[in-house]
């Protein structure tokens, strides 16, 4: 086996392995509660079977596109995507193994410029260049199940590629419940660090259920 070929398939196996949304995912909908600080903001979020995320109910509309955006980060981890479709066009070489048995494998092709550590079945760290701001993403937990992989403590630094300079620092718990099929997210916590500023959003879904197939 070739070193490329060997670095695809430790690639492929572990990109495989993430838990993500079948084709039959009828969607969700839940109450959210978002907390920063002093401040509580309630609403309703949906995600519907094509993906689409639906937000309302919130007052403020920054907080509102925030809900938004966070929504929309949880249907790009959990929308299923061949890996031919993602990354057949890529090509992949492998790196160094570090102390902790994580390998890197670099991957060439892909616009955005990334390189992962892979450790296992899992992946360990994405580290990008996008334009003028470059992050490294670091998975230090994960809940593992039948159906696959989902990142439950993992952080992430954002520098100015050019002067190397941290521009903002972020750290994640997430917390997942199964509903009927499907595991949900019912918890996220976000710590953020910028410009030595420290702030706490809590994330908190409740009364998840899942979409009723529409009748055909």
């Amino acid at each position: 086996m070739t070193e490329q070929a060997n670095a695809r398939d430790l690639f492929r196996a572990a990109y495989e392995h993430r838990y993500t949304w079948d084709a039959n995912f009828p969607g969700y909908s839940a109450d959210i509660e978002l907390k920063q600080g002093d401040e509580v903001y309630t609403g309703h979020v949906s995600i519907k079977p094509d993906m689409t995320v639906e937000v309302s109910g919130i007052a403020d509309e920054e907080v509102q596109q925030s809900v938004y955006t966070q929504m929309r980060d949880i249907v790009t981890h959990r929308k299923r995507s061949t890996f031919e479709k993602s990354h057949g066009k890529n090509s992949f070489t492998l790196g160094e193994k570090d102390s902790t048995d994580a390998v890197d494998i670099l991957v060439s092709g892909d616009s955005m410029g990334s390189n992962y550590k892979i450790r296992g079945l899992s992946i360990s760290q994405v580290s990008r260049v996008m334009g003028r701001m470059a992050f490294v993403i670091d998975t230090h937990k994960s809940l593992e199940t039948p159906e696959g992989s989902l990142a439950s403590h993992y952080d992430a630094v954002f520098r100015n590629p050019q002067t190397d300079e941290i521009i903002r620092e972020l750290e994640f718990e997430d917390s997942f419940e199964k509903i009927g099929d499907y595991y949900v997210m019912t918890k996220q916590v976000v710590r953020s660090k910028e410009k030595g500023e420290l702030t706490t959003t809590e994330f908190n879904y409740s009364n998840v259920k899942l979409l009723e197939p529409a009748l055909v």
